[in-house]
């Protein structure tokens, strides 16, 4: 699903981090159907990629079957409203295609459940090697019973977005900002000035628990530990206790919303696109949305880097392919999901959806590379988004149990927000209740 870097739906007793993108199931599986002419079926899942790209989707799979003549691929598109209920019901009742599109934050919640195809040992480092190293991690978690623990490869990398900073030229002038903050430093700074002398606030940024991560993920661009290597809180340190502080002096200083509370991403875009803030943390995509929306507020827009904090690390969105474990055809699958994946594959589907692209070739082209320089807005921002990818990465890898990680922050964040408790109590809280869960 092409989308942009918006809150995750929620999904019954498991729920989405907080980015771009994901996928739904049917609860009708055909791969073990045979065609007429003797081939074999694959079932191959989207989530709501049609109508758009049809013609990439069929050009791609008739490449596919021309090289294997044996084999029928049948591509099914699914409407994100159908997501949570066909994903579980064909899990569960094994009945899940053959391949799937996904992001890793929501199959890892699967991959502890053992629903996908292990590839650690099916895919070969010739064919690993092709994916850029520091996406390839986001397709794998670390599961531990008593004193062993292993690490399983669920997916392969398909395409990806890296956060950019979009903001409202008219308020930095009206401000006398000039430069747009890199740093979460700056970021303080230029809130107050914008505040200050336009009486608009600088960004939004979610406090809501079931929605984006990106708080979570400025923690450890802070340069905070979440989780140690024993799977117990790490956050409760000097850096942690500063990064609680930086966000409750934000709020409590008025230089956040008060709905950073209660509503989720969206709202920060609905903002945005108002001139009620000047800031907007988002994927490169979202241009074309701001011209749509507010086109007055789209000619006053241009891109720059993420923010990031004192480690430099920078986030990034990605989509992948797994395969359910229970197919009968999981090596044709593979090849599937292979041929879907490559260098030459992901490019067209970059230039075509405006995502970039996971595997180090396609990344050479001088689509991602050029100047950005003269070009329009939408131009600049893919390149400053593929620039990033250098210094990009998970920053909060698949892990058991996530999602309540982020809820024991997130609520315990809040208190301190609304001086139910100090930075103190509330970070030793939120370590406790993780501890004990």
């Amino acid at each position: 699903m092409i989308k942009p870097v918006t809150p995750w739906k929620r999904f019954g007793i498991f729920t989405l981090l907080g980015l771009l993108l994901s996928w739904t199931v049917s609860c009708t599986n055909l791969s073990s159907n045979s065609q007429g002419d003797g081939r074999q079926t694959l079932e191959f899942w989207t989530m709501q990629l049609q109508p758009q790209f049809n013609d990439y989707f069929n050009q791609v799979i008739a490449n596919f079957e021309a090289k294997h003549p044996d084999i029928k691929v049948r591509w099914v598109d699914v409407p994100w409203s159908a997501m949570e209920s066909k994903i579980l019901a064909s899990v569960s009742a094994n009945t899940a295609p053959d391949v799937v599109n996904l992001n890793p934050d929501f199959a890892a919640l699967l991959a502890e459940r053992n629903a996908w195809l292990d590839l650690q040992e099916q895919v070969s480092q010739e064919a690993r090697s092709q994916y850029l190293p520091n996406i390839w991690t986001a397709n794998q978690i670390k599961t531990c019973q008593e004193e062993t623990c292993q690490t399983t490869t669920f997916g392969l990398p398909w395409y990806l977005t890296t956060q950019i900073t979009i903001y409202n030229q008219d308020l930095f002038k009206q401000a006398g900002i000039t430069q747009p903050p890199t740093t979460y430093e700056q970021l303080a700074q230029v809130a107050q000035q914008i505040r200050e002398k336009t009486g608009k606030y600088g960004f939004f940024v979610s406090f809501v628990p079931e929605d984006s991560a990106q708080v979570l993920q400025s923690l450890v661009q802070m340069g905070v530990k979440l989780i140690d290597e024993n799977g117990k809180a790490a956050f409760n340190t000097p850096v942690g206790i500063a990064a609680f502080e930086y966000w409750v002096n934000l709020y409590q200083n008025d230089l956040l919303p008060r709905e950073v509370l209660t509503q989720g991403h969206r709202r920060a875009i609905e903002l945005y696109q108002a001139g009620e803030i000047a800031i907007l943390t988002s994927g490169p995509q979202f241009f074309q949305a701001i011209a749509i929306n507010a086109p007055d507020i789209a000619k006053v827009s241009t891109a720059a880097p993420q923010i990031t904090g004192k480690t430099g690390q920078k986030t990034v969105a990605v989509m992948n392919v797994v395969i359910p474990r229970n197919s009968d055809q999981p090596d044709e699958a593979l090849q599937f999901a292979l041929f879907l994946t490559n260098s030459i594959n992901q490019l067209a589907f970059a230039k075509a959806a405006n995502v970039l692209p996971s595997t180090v070739d396609a990344l050479k082209d001088p689509y991602f590379q050029t100047d950005p320089q003269g070009q329009t807005q939408a131009d600049q921002a893919r390149v400053i988004s593929a620039q990033q990818l250098e210094q990009a990465n998970i920053l909060i890898p698949p892990m058991e149990d996530l999602k309540q990680l982020q809820k024991m922050i997130y609520e315990n964040l809040q208190a301190a927000m609304l001086n139910q408790k100090t930075v103190e109590t509330a970070i030793a809280d939120a370590e406790t209740a993780w501890n004990q869960r």
